[in-house]
C-alpha cells in the first residue's frame, strides 16, 4: 500500500501549524526568573498573565495564548537542562509527590537532557496519563464521580475551587482542550510522529505538575484535608487474555534474545510492512526495544497509537477517504478513532469496508474489542491513557499478547516478497493461532462462561452429604413427591420439543432430564462460534436479561449448597429442632425439582444464544412479547434467590413457584415463542 509511504504528517494543517510552528513564533528570550523563584516555586501570576481571552465571553484565546508561552516553555526547557539530576531533585521531587509517582517525572527529566524525540513523546503520554489520574484523585477532595474525560475534569468547578480559574486555564493550553495544543489526544490516538512534538511542551507540563503539587500543598494545608490515592487497577484472571497460549514462549524468545537473527525479524517486519507509516517507524522501533528490556508498559504505550494509525490508514484507504487520515479542525476532536473503525457503518450510513480488507474480520475486530472496548475486558487503552495502571508493574502478559498480535497485523499487510518471514517457525503458529481467534469479553462470550460455571455449581450437588433417602420419604407433611414428578415429566415434555435443536448425540429417550441437561450438552453449545460484532440493540437487551437469570441461578445453587451442607451437620451433631428437621428436609425433596428446572433454565439460555443473531431478522413473533416472557422468567429467579435464601427457607412456596414457572415455560413454548430465535 503506497500510502504509507506517502503520508508525510497525520496533522491536519491547523492542528501542524498549533503544534509545530505557532509556539515559535515569537522569538524573544523570556527570564526564567520571572516565573521560577531560587528554590524553584512557581510564580503563577507570571505564568497565567500569558493566557489570553476573547471578548466579550472571556473564554480563552488559544491561538494568542500559545504564541505567547512559546517562549516561556523554552526558557523552562533551557533551564532545566541547565540543571544536575541532584539539583532537580532537591528543587522539585518534593513536588511530584501529590502524583503518586515521583520517579516518572525524575525519568522525565533525564529524557529532556537529551532531546531525544521518541522518548520525548512517550514522556509526554506517560506524564499527561499520571497528571490526569492525580487531578482525579483531587478532584475527589471535594466532589464525587470523577469524570472521565480529561477535558470535564479540567473544567470542573472543583479543579477551579482547588487551583483556581486561570491555571485551570493554563492546563487547558496544552492538554485539556481540542482547540489548543491537545498534546495528550494527538500522541494517544497515533496523530503525532516522534519529530512533530516539540520538547519545550515536555518540559512546561514537567514544570507545571511540580506547580500544581505547590499550590494543593497550600490547599491542604488551608482545609487540613488530606490527599487520597484511588487504587490501581489490577488485571485479574490473566489467562483469559491469552491469545496465543502455545506460542508465547517462542514470541519471547524471538523478541528477547539479543542475537542479530531475531532482532532482525521483529525489525524488518516493521521496516517492510504496508501497515506502517514511515514517519511513525521509530515508535514501532522502540517498543520492541522497550518489550526486549522488558519495559512492558512503555511497549504497549507505545504500539497502542500505531495499531489505530496503521487501521486508520486502512480505513481511510478502503474507504475512500484519504482526508480523515488526518486530524480533524482545531475546534473538532480527532475524526477517526477505534470505535468509528471498528463500526459496522460509516457516520454517513455507508457499509464500513475495512472488516472486508482485514483476511480475518472477526480476529482483528474481536480482538480489539476484547482488550480495548468491552466493558468487562481489560480496556487496556483507557486505563493506560487514564492513569488507572500501576506502570511500574504493567503485567508481562498482556505486552505479549499485544506484541503478538501487531505480528500478525505487520505480516497480514506486507509484501509478497515477506513470504519467507510469514512461514517462519514463530510467525506462522502466531498466524494460524490469530486466525481462530474468538471474544472472550463480549456479552455473549460472558454469558457462555456464567452459564457454564452455574452448571458446574448444580452438578455438585448429588456429592453433597445428605440424609438418607427413607427419611425424606417417612416424614410427615412431604407428601409432594407426585407432584414433583409430574413436573419433572413436564421438563421431559419441553426437552422433547428442543431436541430437534440439539446436538444428537445430546439425547436419550431411557432418562431425557439427566442424559440432555448436562454440563456436555452445555460445552457443546458454548463451543458453537457466535459472531459478536454489531450486535444490534434488541441482542443486547435481550443479553441483559439472560445474564441477570443466569447470574441468580449460580446464587440460588450456591445457597442450596451451603444451606445443605451446613444442615447436614447439624443433624449429624443432632443439633437441629424439630421445625429445623422437618424443614431440611423439605429442602432436600425441593431440590429434586430444583436441580433439573435450573439446568433446563441453562439449556434455555444456551439455545437462545447460540441462535441470537436471528433476533434482529424479521421473525414471526413478538419480540416485546418475549422480552416481557424473560423478564418474568428473571422475576422467578430473583424470587427463588428470596425463598432459599437462610434467612427464609421457604421449600413450600420454592415447589409452587417452580411449578407455575414450568407451566409458563410449556406454554411459551408450545406458541413457538420460546424458539422465536431459531426461526428462520
Amino acid at each position: 500500500m503506497a500510502l504509507s509511504d506517502s503520508v508525510t504528517t497525520c496533522l491536519s494543517p491547523p492542528v501542524h501549524y498549533v503544534i509545530c510552528k505557532l509556539g515559535y513564533e515569537k522569538t524573544d528570550t523570556y527570564d526564567i526568573n520571572n516565573i521560577l523563584s531560587e528554590n524553584g516555586e512557581v510564580c503563577w501570576q507570571a505564568v497565567t498573565d500569558h493566557v489570553c481571552y476573547l471578548e466579550p465571553d472571556q473564554s480563552v484565546d488559544y491561538i494568542k495564548s500559545i504564541r505567547l508561552l512559546g517562549p516561556v516553555c523554552e526558557s523552562v526547557n533551557l533551564h532545566f537542562k541547565s540543571l544536575t539530576k541532584d539539583q532537580f531533585v532537591v528543587q522539585y521531587a518534593l513536588w511530584f509527590h501529590w502524583t503518586n509517582y515521583t520517579e516518572l517525572f525524575l525519568e522525565i527529566f533525564d529524557v529532556l537532557q537529551y532531546s531525544r524525540t521518541t522518548e520525548v513523546a512517550l514522556g509526554l503520554m506517560k506524564l499527561t496519563s499520571c497528571l490526569e489520574r492525580a487531578l482525579g484523585d483531587v478532584y475527589l477532595l471535594v466532589g464525587k464521580d470523577c469524570p472521565f474525560l480529561l477535558r470535564d475534569l479540567l473544567a470542573s468547578e472543583q479543579l477551579t475551587l482547588v487551583f483556581g480559574q486561570a491555571v485551570m486555564n493554563v492546563l487547558k493550553v496544552f492538554i485539556g482542550s481540542p482547540c489548543g495544543l491537545n498534546l495528550r489526544n494527538v500522541l494517544w490516538h497515533g496523530f503525532a510522529s516522534p519529530q512533530e512534538i516539540p520538547a519545550k511542551y515536555c518540559a512546561m507540563l514537567l514544570l507545571l505538575t511540580a506547580g500544581l503539587g505547590q499550590l494543593l500543598e497550600m490547599y491542604l494545608l488551608q482545609t487540613e484535608c488530606i490527599l487520597v490515592h484511588r487504587p490501581y487497577v489490577i488485571f485479574v484472571s490473566l489467562e483469559e487474555l491469552e491469545v496465543f497460549p502455545g506460542n508465547l514462549s517462542m514470541l519471547v524468545s524471538l523478541l528477547a534474545d539479543l542475537n542479530h537473527e531475531t532482532l532482525s525479524i521483529a525489525e524488518e517486519l516493521v521496516k517492510l510492512s504496508s501497515f506502517v507509516l514511515k514517519t511513525m517507524l521509530p515508535f514501532w522501533m522502540a517498543a520492541l526495544t522497550a518489550f526486549r528490556q522488558s519495559r512492558y508498559a512503555d511497549c504497549v504505550i507505545l504500539l497502542l497509537p500505531q495499531l489505530e494509525v496503521g487501521l486508520r490508514l486502512l480505513f481511510t484507504t478502503t474507504n475512500k477517504c484519504p482526508n480523515r487520515m488526518l486530524t480533524a479542525e482545531v475546534k473538532i476532536l480527532p475524526k477517526v478513532k477505534y470505535d468509528l473503525m471498528l463500526a459496522k457503518n460509516l457516520d454517513n450510513g455507508e457499509v464500513n469496508q475495512l472488516p472486508a480488507v482485514l483476511e480475518e474480520p472477526a480476529m482483528a475486530s474481536e480482538f480489539l474489542w476484547d482488550f480495548l472496548n468491552h466493558q468487562e475486558g481489560p480496556r487496556i487503552r483507557d486505563r493506560l491513557s487514564h492513569g488507572e495502571i500501576d506502570l511500574k508493574a504493567f503485567p508481562k502478559e498482556v505486552a505479549n499478547q499485544m506484541v503478538a498480535f501487531a505480528i500478525t497485523l505487520l505480516c497480514r499487510f506486507s509484501d509478497e516478497n515477506m513470504f519467507a518471514f510469514k512461514e517462519h517457525m514463530v510467525i506462522k503458529p502466531l498466524m494460524n493461532c490469530a486466525s481462530c481467534y474468538r471474544s472472550r469479553f463480549h456479552p455473549i462470550s460472558q454469558l457462555k462462561k456464567q452459564v457454564l460455571e452455574c452448571m458446574k455449581s448444580i452438578h455438585l450437588w448429588p456429592e453433597l452429604p445428605t440424609v438418607p433417602e427413607e427419611y425424606i420419604g417417612t416424614m410427615k407433611g412431604l407428601e409432594g413427591n407426585a407432584e414433583t414428578s409430574t413436573s419433572i415429566l413436564m421438563i421431559s415434555e419441553i426437552i422433547s420439543q428442543l431436541r430437534q435443536y440439539m446436538p444428537q448425540n445430546s439425547c436419550s429417550s431411557d432418562d431425557p432430564v439427566n442424559s440432555v441437561l448436562t454440563e456436555r450438552l452445555l460445552t457443546e453449545l458454548c463451543d458453537m462460534h457466535i459472531c459478536t460484532l454489531y450486535s444490534p440493540r434488541p441482542v443486547l437487551e435481550i443479553l441483559v436479561v439472560l445474564r441477570k437469570i443466569s447470574t441468580q441461578c449460580h446464587q440460588v445453587s450456591k445457597q442450596i449448597i451451603a444451606s445443605t451442607e451446613l444442615r447436614y451437620k447439624q443433624w449429624m451433631n443432632k443439633t437441629l429442632r424439630s421445625r429445623q428437621r422437618h424443614n431440611y428436609l423439605r429442602m432436600l425433596n425441593s431440590t429434586k425439582l430444583l436441580s433439573p428446572m435450573l439446568r433446563l433454565i441453562l439449556v434455555l439460555i444456551t439455545l437462545e444464544l447460540v441462535n441470537i443473531h436471528l433476533v434482529s431478522k424479521k421473525n414471526p413473533f413478538d419480540y416485546q412479547q418475549y422480552l416481557k416472557f424473560l423478564k418474568s422468567i428473571l422475576q422467578y429467579t430473583e424470587n427463588l434467590v428470596t425463598y432459599t435464601s437462610p434467612e427464609k427457607n421457604k421449600w413450600d412456596e420454592t415447589m409452587e413457584l417452580t411449578n407455575k414457572a414450568l407451566i409458563k415455560i410449556r406454554k411459551i413454548n408450545d406458541r413457538k415463542l420460546m424458539l422465536m430465535l431459531l426461526a428462520t
